[in-house]
């Protein structure tokens, strides 16, 4: 009696392998099983979806091309497909928007694990080859994890309102720390991991033991673009508070404002109206919109004192600081402000790190350069061997 044969399925690797091949249930299974998605080959980068529909389109935050792609149906399967050329170590957050009866539903990819969040939800992200998240911003069993609380002050500008406290593992009321305020500083210790690169990166003795005031705002968008209240609230009221409470190194040398997009303007625009206090300045992705001619301003109403705050720095550069770290992802609209601020501060004396990535406006950009701006701005007993 002879053993039953099975029937081996070809397992396809790239599309035009399962283009080439036979195009059967069985054989799209198998591809679908074997395979990661999107598929990468050296620069390019394969987006597959799989399902029934008018069309599919691959929706993405690359600024400087299309938003949307039309991914084409593979003759014979229900599989829809588009390769971009993506430069290796990019990081890309996308959607599918899936065509049925005429309406578009933006989704995430369903074959890839691969997410990053923010306050609107969730993104799925392709990585170029090369790119890797940092194993310093992930939980390790090895770092001791700080102590989160949260505070409430009264403030005579804004009312009462509360900010979060990061302690860190070893800390002791005995000795005296550095000072980091981060604005929107909840919403990087949710989307950031803020507190896990914190915990590593002391625990390796990368930077050193410090004490972090998180702020956040319910009108940041308005308080962050060049408020004079905000710069007072900060200055005059959350770091004596923050003084009288914790054991901190009361010297601009040892004060770090941080913060992301509005909340970089929020920083910098602070330290400016109140110089030399900061002696740090930890700024990525800045709104730093402005204008070279006419009042016009492409970006609507609400970047109005942006522009207005911009272009009188410009005009009139200032040191306003000691050290100021700046990064910026390559494949956000804000690339061009952020590196013509570059000379601007240069022309200051301040000393800059500016660092770009290939990496767009989002949560996890900002975190991947969180190890190279705190490590300079604060280096740590490991990282003073080597200066």
């Amino acid at each position: 009696m002879s053993a039953a044969r099975t029937k081996v399925v070809p397992i396809a690797h790239s599309i035009a392998q399962l283009a080439a091949g036979p195009k059967s249930k069985a054989a799209v299974d198998a591809f679908f099983a074997n395979n990661q998605f999107p598929l990468v080959d050296d620069v390019d980068t394969t987006f597959v979806w799989r399902g029934d529909a008018q069309g599919v389109n691959l929706r993405h935050w690359v600024f400087g091309l299309p938003s949307s792609h039309p991914l084409t149906r593979l003759d014979g399967t229900d599989v829809w497909h588009f390769t971009l050329k993506l430069p290796p170590t990019s990081r890309v957050e996308y959607k599918f928007e899936i065509i049925r009866h005429g309406h578009g539903e933006w989704v995430g990819d369903p074959h890839n694990p691969n997410r990053a969040h923010d306050p609107f939800g969730s993104n799925s992200v392709a990585h170029g080859k090369g790119y890797q998240v940092p194993d310093w911003s992930r939980p390790i069993a090895s770092s001791p994890p700080g102590r989160m609380d949260e505070v409430w002050l009264d403030s005579q500008v804004f009312g009462r309102r509360s900010y979060g406290i990061y302690l860190p593992a070893r800390f002791r009321r005995a000795r005296r720390y550095p000072l980091l305020i981060v604005h929107d500083g909840h919403d990087y210790m949710r989307y950031a991991a803020l507190g896990y690169v914190l915990d590593n990166l002391m625990a390796r003795l990368e930077i050193p033991d410090m004490v972090v005031a998180l702020t956040s705002s319910p009108d940041r968008l308005h308080e962050y673009a060049n408020d004079e209240r905000h710069a007072r609230y900060i200055t005059d009221e959350l770091v004596p508070h923050l003084e009288r409470h914790f054991p901190l190194r009361a010297d601009p040398q040892h004060r770090c404002l941080m913060g992301a997009s509005f909340g970089a303007v929020a920083a910098l625009s602070t330290a400016w109206r109140r110089p030399g206090f900061y002696g740090k300045l930890l700024l990525q992705s800045g709104s730093f919109a402005f204008t070279d001619i006419g009042e016009g301003n492409r970006r609507g109403p609400l970047f109005d004192p942006v522009v207005q705050f911009m272009n009188q720095l410009r005009a009139e550069p200032r040191a306003m600081s000691e050290r100021v770290f700046l990064s910026c992802g390559m494949y956000e609209s804000l690339i061009y402000e952020n590196r013509s601020f570059v000379p601007v501060l240069q022309s200051t004396g301040m000393d800059l790190r500016y660092s770009e990535s290939r990496d767009g406006h989002n949560w996890e950009n900002w975190r991947d350069r969180l190890r190279e701006g705190l490590s300079w701005l604060f280096p740590g007993p490991l990282l003073m061997v080597y200066e």
